[in-house]
């Protein structure tokens, strides 16, 4: 669930589950191109909405990327070059995110599925698609899938979220679901505060609602994203989400959720709680491995992939690790294409 403009605080603020990676980050450069300071290509929804889609590459068969919950195209700045070289490649800004328009809430997985396949059929993105999802857009994937499966021919999916936690860490759900109120608190007050025009002021508490520059973007990017991130839309729309995961991943993965024979990647995560509490981390990573095997057996042609030196963020700690999980999905599904 990566936050741009440096908004790592608030992350850590909302979920324990997830991590930072500032420090991966730092470790591993490449600066974001200025062109994520612009809209790309702007779909036309119908009833006054668009969508912000970022395609390249070229070939007979198209790779969608799905962004994780707080995220929009930018997270992919390192993968869909890499990936352009191999197949056509797309990437787009979720309702409420970087370009795109506000949706109409709750923003749940229903509203994000209706959206991304009303974007397929208006930009006339050639299907089977192979589909990548990170985090909770591993979520999106496979619902999108379970509902238009011939609309998808491969999943790659970048370190799906334990699901069911409070199962195997009792002791961290009891805590996240304590601070909940607090962190909703919080976030109604930069919703508040964005609704007035007040967040880019002095304030202290409430410049921790946008965090500071990102140090991997340039100082005209980091501008265009503390703009994005001060409407009130986008708090709205991070306000919602951040409701309906409370929804998706309390419970366990449903046992009637099947793909079949698609083709399905799981990428797992080496450190995604290398910050968690002592006492949480063993029932934190359970829960995960837990979820990712339920993931991996609900298609026959699945496989889980572990990723060393990686912090959840695979999309940017190991970018190629992706990539080759993406060209492998690529070629598994190629004859399809003939």
């Amino acid at each position: 669930m990566h936050l741009k403009a440096g908004s790592a605080l608030l992350l850590v603020m909302l979920f324990g589950q997830a991590q930072a990676t500032d420090a991966s980050h730092a470790a591993k450069q490449q600066r974001m191109p200025d062109s994520y300071a612009q809209a790309a290509k702007l779909i036309d929804l119908g009833q006054g909405r668009v969508l912000n889609l970022r395609c390249s590459g070229s070939g007979p068969q198209t790779v969608l990327l799905e962004a994780g919950a707080l995220a929009d195209s930018s997270t992919w700045f390192k993968v869909q070059p890499l990936l352009a070289t191999h197949a056509r490649v797309c990437a787009y800004d979720r309702a409420g995110f970087g370009f795109s328009s506000e949706g109409p809430l709750p923003r749940d997985l229903d509203a994000d599925v209706a959206d991304l396949h009303a974007l397929i059929q208006h930009a006339a993105l050639a299907t089977p698609l192979v589909m990548v999802g990170h985090s909770l857009g591993s979520n999106i994937v496979r619902q999108y899938a379970s509902r238009y499966p011939a609309d998808v021919s491969a999943m790659v999916l970048l370190d799906p979220p334990a699901q069911d936690i409070g199962r195997f860490a009792p002791a961290w759900q009891k805590d996240e679901d304590t601070l909940s109120g607090q962190r909703f608190a919080f976030l109604h007050q930069c919703e508040a505060a964005a609704e007035k025009h007040e967040l880019t002021t002095t304030n202290k508490e409430l410049s921790q609602c946008l965090g500071g520059p990102d140090p991997n973007a340039s100082a005209k990017l980091n501008a265009v994203n503390l703009a994005l991130m001060s409407k009130p839309a986008y708090w709205r729309t991070v306000v919602s989400v951040l409701q309906n995961n409370l929804a998706v991943f309390k419970p366990p993965v449903s046992k009637q959720e099947t793909h079949g024979s698609t083709p399905l990647i799981v990428l797992s995560a080496a450190n995604t709680y290398a910050d968690a509490l002592p006492r949480d981390r063993k029932g934190l990573e359970e829960a995960r491995a837990h979820t990712q095997a339920q993931i991996v057996a609900t298609s026959s042609r699945g496989t889980l992939v572990h990723v060393a030196d990686t912090s959840h963020e695979i999309q940017i700690d190991q970018p190629n690790a992706v990539v080759k999980a993406v060209v492998q999905a690529l070629e598994m599904v190629q004859p399809a294409s003939k």
